[in-house]
């Protein structure tokens, strides 16, 4: 996957030197900024945009592992000149990893977790805005949960009224 920036983005790496940590999002390897929500979707979009959304996040993923796994070796490494690659093939991985969460944030939907893939799309029910709840491996969104229940709140899109 080629990713093309669209605006000339300031180097993270210039503004904080601080070791990247793995783990949950919480724990997440930073200075990664979270991604954010652009737009609705019905249930529909978000399904036809899964294609796109799985490469993305798949790459997410994979790059996080790499992070994590730098990290791990860098907070190990006694020997200075040893340490230098290290932290210079992190910051690059670290890089990557931004240009795909902002990536994903362009196709509209919001990361939730780098371990697990899991994904968030802003969609509607009852009229009102909720996240249809997506995670990498499966083949179409199955849940969709209030925006203040999280993952726990899952239900069902056979519960989902998206006309009311």
């Amino acid at each position: 996957m080629i990713f093309t920036p669209r605006l000339p983005r300031a180097d993270p790496w210039q503004l904080e030197r601080r070791p990247i940590m793995a783990g949950s999002q919480s724990a997440s390897p930073r200075p990664v900024s979270p991604s954010r929500p652009k737009r609705r979707f019905t249930l529909a979009q978000a399904n036809k945009s899964l294609a796109l959304v799985s490469r993305i996040v798949s790459d997410i993923v994979h790059t996080h592992q790499s992070v994590t796994e730098l990290h791990e070796k860098l907070e190990t490494t006694k020997v200075a000149r040893e340490q230098k690659p290290l932290q210079d093939r992190l910051e690059s991985e670290n890089r990557h990893l931004q240009e795909y969460v902002d990536e994903l944030a362009d196709v509209g939907c919001e990361l939730k977790d780098f371990q697990t893939g899991l994904v968030d799309f802003i969609g509607r029910h009852q009229g009102r805005d909720v996240y249809l709840c997506w995670k990498l491996g499966e083949t179409e969104i199955q849940y969709w949960h209030e925006l203040h229940t999280g993952f726990a709140g899952r239900q069902t899109v056979s519960s989902l009224e998206e006309s009311a």
